[in-house]
């Protein structure tokens, strides 16, 4: 349809302008951390920030809760590696397929925070698939490095 070659250009356009704002970035002190590929670095710090990619379940989860659990421990982990942790995060948005898995969704992902250390600020959205199969979710985080 127009509105998905519309939204394809753009995502091109958007890529492109982060490849081409990749040696900037590293000129200003950039560090990687995890396995990279091609394509992405699973966290990546600078200014201050760790942006984590998008983090997807393990496979074989199948319910939502399991999927959201094993997404926020591969941000866990994300974040540990880069020198900070869940109670620095200060953005995450979720990606579902599936407005009716909000509720589980929520129910796991509460669990990660607490009155003394809240959840960040968060987005979350309905897309219409994620790369993985089986994916009920993708989630990615945005945390401060303590000083």
């Amino acid at each position: 349809t127009e509105f998905s070659m519309r939204f394809v250009v753009r995502l091109a356009v958007l890529g492109l302008a982060f490849v081409a704002a990749a040696p900037a970035a590293r000129a200003q002190g950039r560090e990687v951390f995890g396995r990279s590929t091609a394509t992405l670095s699973p966290a990546v710090k600078a200014g201050g920030l760790v942006y984590g990619s998008g983090q997807l379940p393990a496979r074989g989860d199948s319910t939502i809760e399991a999927q959201t659990t094993s997404a926020l421990n591969n941000v866990k982990a994300a974040f540990e590696q880069a020198g900070t942790n869940m109670n620095n995060a200060v953005k995450c948005t979720v990606f579902l397929i599936d407005l009716k898995d909000f509720a589980g969704m929520n129910s796991a992902y509460s669990k990660f925070w607490s009155p003394e250390n809240p959840p960040p600020a968060r987005s979350t959205v309905v897309v219409a698939a994620l790369v993985s199969p089986g994916a009920k979710l993708e989630i990615e985080c945005i945390a401060a490095v303590a000083r």
